[in-house]
């Protein structure tokens, strides 16, 4: 961007919990750096169609709630999605509320959005974009990742998958080292086991 700002891309699907955590460190980040984060629909069940996964993984798949962003972005542009994003998010992870119209439709309204995009729910012709969309991100990083998926000054990487939510200057020193290994031509991985659940704190 012209003033300075940088740009981070970001892909999610609403229903994972760990793009749900990268995303809330993206807004603490927000904060502390002078940072814009974009972002961009990819659907965890397009991902996995044709995978081999457990049943219960195989229960989480759904394509209801990205169609709803995806139609909220249609008609109202895509800037949307930061705040729609914001009240699906809080309301699947951080409440434990079940992915049903009801509470879709009371994210739409919080969002400052019409309810009837709930609609969208059972409307597969909004699958056609979020596909599109879902390949502008993930075929920057390879088919063998999932969501969140971030894209730093044009370098692409799965991740950070980080619990709990890294706050203030914390947030802001954990984007600095994911601007450094995105400056590093040839980086490709950092991973260690993860021994914990997912933490929206």
């Amino acid at each position: 961007m012209s003033d300075g700002t940088s740009m981070a891309d970001f892909w999610f699907d609403p229903v994972c919990p760990w793009a749900w955590i990268a995303s809330r460190w993206m807004k603490e980040v927000e904060q502390v750096r002078d940072v814009k984060t974009d972002f961009h629909l990819m659907s965890l069940a397009y991902l996995n169609e044709d995978k081999d996964v457990s049943d219960d993984y195989r229960k989480v798949l759904t394509w209801q709630p990205v169609r709803v962003c995806q139609a909220a972005a249609d008609v109202h542009g895509g800037a949307v999605l930061d705040r729609l994003y914001t009240e699906l998010g809080t309301r699947f992870h951080n409440q434990d509320r079940d992915r049903s119209r009801g509470t879709v439709e009371e994210a739409l309204v919080a969002a400052g959005l019409p309810p009837e995009l709930a609609d969208a729910m059972e409307d597969d012709s909004h699958d056609a974009a979020i596909k599109k969309s879902h390949h502008e991100g993930m075929d920057q990083v390879g088919l063998e990742v999932g969501t969140p998926v971030i894209s730093v000054e044009g370098v692409a990487f799965f991740g950070p998958v980080v619990t709990p939510i890294p706050r203030g200057e914390e947030a802001g020193r954990l984007w600095d080292g994911v601007r450094l290994v995105a400056g590093v031509d040839g980086f490709y991985e950092l991973k260690r086991s993860r021994s914990v659940e997912p933490s929206f704190d």
